[in-house]
C-alpha cells in the first residue's frame, strides 16, 4: 500500500505541474536572438548566512555552493516569505532559488517564495534529506497565487508560490531543481577520467578563478573531433543530466563506441559557467553576462577559454570539428538547428541523426527549429559551424522531462550518432 501511495503521488507531481505545458501546439521556441553587449556588469553579490527564527529553534541557510536565498521574514509560528532576486538585471525569467531548513523540533511549516517585480515562478520545487538525492515535493503540499495566463513559457507560472514542508533536527534542502554545483560536476569528470581512454583538465578560469575542465574521449590529439558543451545558464540542470547520459554513452565499453573512439575524439566541457552556479545565479556569470551571447565577441574568460581550446586542437591536430552540441533547458524539449542550406563538414549529419532518433524512440516526435541566420555568431552553434565547419545545434531539455526519459534520450541519442558518423563520409 505505501508503494502505492508513493506512486500515486510522483504520477500527481508530474501530472499537476506538466500538463500544463502539455497544449495542442508545439512550443515554438524563443524570440530571434538579440545581439547584446557583452562587456563586464556589475552583479550583487548575495549574502550568505543563518536566517534564525523563535530563539534559535528554526533555521533557513544558504551557506552552500549553488544556494540562492536573498531574504526571510516570519508571518507567524508556522508561515514564512522567502525573497528571490536575480544577479543582475535585466535578465531572463529563470528565477534559481535553494535553501535548506532545520528544526529543533519536527513540525510542518509554510513557505511563501517571491521574487522580484514582475518576474513568474517557474521551477517546480524538490526536496533532499542529504543535498544528494532529490524528489519532487508532493503536489498536494503545493499551493499556486496569482496563475500565469500564457500556455507557454515565462508567464505561464504563477507569480508566487507557497510550500507545506516538513521540518525537524535533519536538515531539508529546497531547490529549483537538483543541486549539481561545480563538486558535483568536478566529481563527475573525475569519476569518467578513471576509464584509460578518458582523460580530465583545465583549460582556463573563470572570473573568480573557478577552474573551466574539458573531459577529453579518446585519442589526445585526432584529426575528427567532436565538442559538447553544458551549463552556460546555471539553473539549467535538465541539460546538464542529458549531456551526462550522452557523453557516457559515448565513454562507455560497448563494441560501438570502442569503434567511435577510434576514429573520432570528443571534448566535453560540462560546466561552462562554474562561478553562475555555485553563486546561484539565475542566468549570467560573475562578469554579469549571458555566456550564450558572447560567441562573438569572446569579452568573458569562459568564452575565450573554449575558443582558444578549439583553435590549439585544430592547429596541433591539422583536423576539423564534426560535430558541436550544447545542452540547455527551457519550457520544453526543442531543438535548435543550424538551416539545412547550410553544408559545414559532414552535410545532413544532423537531420539525419535526429530522423533516426525518432525512429528508436516509439512515439518520440523531435521538435525542432531551425535557424536561417549564422552570423552574427553570439551563439555557441553559430560559432561551432562559421569558425569551424561543425555541424551544430543546441539541445534544449524541458524542465520537467521525466528523468527516466531525459537519460533514455542521452543514450539514444549518442549511439545513434555515432552510429551515423561511422557510416558517414567526412
Amino acid at each position: 500500500m505505501k508503494k502505492l501511495i508513493l506512486l500515486w503521488s510522483l504520477m500527481s507531481v508530474f501530472l499537476v505541474f506538466s500538463q500544463k505545458q502539455k497544449t495542442s501546439h508545439k512550443f515554438k521556441g524563443q524570440a530571434p536572438i538579440k545581439i547584446i553587449p557583452t562587456n563586464s556588469k556589475p552583479t550583487q553579490k548575495q549574502w550568505k548566512g543563518k536566517f534564525v527564527f523563535d530563539n534559535g529553534s528554526l533555521i533557513f541557510s544558504n551557506e552552500f555552493d549553488g544556494a540562492r536565498l536573498n531574504g526571510v521574514i516570519q508571518e507567524n509560528d508556522s508561515t514564512y516569505t522567502a525573497l528571490i532576486t536575480s544577479e543582475n538585471t535585466p535578465i531572463n525569467i529563470s528565477p534559481w532559488y535553494a535553501f535548506n531548513i532545520t528544526s529543533k523540533k519536527a513540525k510542518n511549516i509554510y513557505v511563501t517564495l517571491t521574487y522580484q517585480n514582475g518576474v513568474n515562478h517557474r521551477y517546480y520545487p524538490k526536496i533532499s534529506l542529504d543535498g544528494e538525492r532529490w524528489r519532487s515535493l508532493d503536489s498536494i503540499n503545493y499551493y499556486e497565487f496569482d496563475e500565469g495566463k500564457k500556455k507557454i513559457g515565462p508567464f505561464l507560472f504563477p507569480l508566487k508560490v507557497r510550500l507545506k514542508l516538513n521540518v525537524g533536527p535533519k536538515t531539508l534542502w529546497v531547490s529549483g531543481q537538483e543541486l549539481q554545483n561545480s563538486k558535483h560536476v568536478y566529481d563527475w569528470s573525475i569519476n569518467l577520467a578513471q576509464k584509460r581512454y578518458v582523460n580530465y583538465s583545465g583549460i582556463g578560469k573563470s572570473n573568480e578563478g573557478r577552474a573551466i575542465g574539458v573531459l577529453t574521449i579518446g585519442k589526445p590529439i585526432s584529426k575528427r573531433m567532436l565538442m559538447i558543451i553544458s551549463r552556460q545558464h546555471p539553473p539549467e540542470v535538465t541539460g546538464y543530466l542529458a549531456m551526462k547520459s550522452f557523453v557516457e554513452t559515448l565513454s562507455s565499453d560497448t563494441k560501438l563506441a570502442r569503434r567511435f573512439r577510434r576514429k573520432f575524439t570528443t571534448y566535453v566541457v560540462p560546466l561552462m559557467n562554474p562561478d553562475g552556479v555555485d553563486n546561484g545565479h539565475w542566468r549570467h556569470n560573475q562578469g554579469g553576462i549571458d555566456l550564450n551571447r558572447d560567441w562573438e565577441n569572446f569579452n568573458q574568460p569562459e568564452t575565450k577559454a573554449v575558443k582558444k581550446f578549439m583553435e590549439d586542437k585544430v592547429k596541433k591536430s591539422k583536423g576539423k570539428f564534426y560535430f558541436g552540441i550544447d545542452f540547455h533547458s527551457t519550457w520544453d524539449d526543442i531543438y535548435y538547428t543550424i538551416d539545412d542550406e547550410f553544408k559545414g563538414n559532414m552535410p545532413g549529419l544532423i537531420p539525419n541523426w535526429l530522423k533516426a532518433v525518432k525512429e528508436q524512440i516509439k512515439g518520440y516526435d523531435p521538435n525542432i527549429k531551425p535557424g536561417d541566420k549564422v552570423r552574427p555568431t553570439a551563439v555557441s552553434k553559430n560559432f561551432f559551424y562559421v569558425n569551424f565547419g561543425a555541424e551544430s545545434l543546441v539541445f534544449e531539455i524541458g524542465d520537467n522531462t521525466p528523468r527516466e526519459f531525459i537519460n533514455e534520450k542521452g543514450k539514444i541519442s549518442a549511439e545513434e550518432l555515432m552510429k551515423l558518423m561511422l557510416k558517414m563520409k567526412d
